[in-house]
């Protein structure tokens, strides 16, 4: 069984900075990239930036030169550093993690329970 675990969201004032951070845990041998997603409310959930295992990065263009991605991969750990942060921010961001390999030789994809992310004055 592989879990996700997210911290760090909450309210933040708009020119504000947040961290999240994701860690997966279980049986895993091997991850092949992780990322965030985010989700308004009445919106379709959107990915923000993801990391993949060999250091290719993407972003949303919105969010880029803000919001930098970072990834440890011994500890299967991905961080979100959210800066200048903007009330479009606003959502409930998830963590993803892309072609896990297990133990038991399955691959999956595999999502956190989510965070809120809040940007007001």
């Amino acid at each position: 069984q592989v879990q996700l675990v997210e911290s760090g969201g909450g309210l933040v004032q708009p020119g504000g900075s947040l961290r999240l951070s994701c860690a997966a845990s279980g049986s895993i041998l091997s991850v092949y990239a992780m990322g965030w997603y985010r989700q308004a409310p009445g919106k379709q959930r959107e990915l923000v930036a993801r990391l993949s295992h060999d250091g290719t990065t993407t972003y949303l263009d919105s969010v880029k030169d803000r919001f930098t991605i970072s990834r440890d991969n011994a500890k299967n750990t991905v961080y979100l550093q959210m800066n200048m942060m903007k009330p479009q921010d606003t959502a409930v961001y998830y963590c993803n993690a892309d072609r896990v390999l297990t133990t038991r030789g399955d691959v999956y994809n595999y999502w956190g329970q989510g965070t809120q992310v809040t940007v007001s004055s």
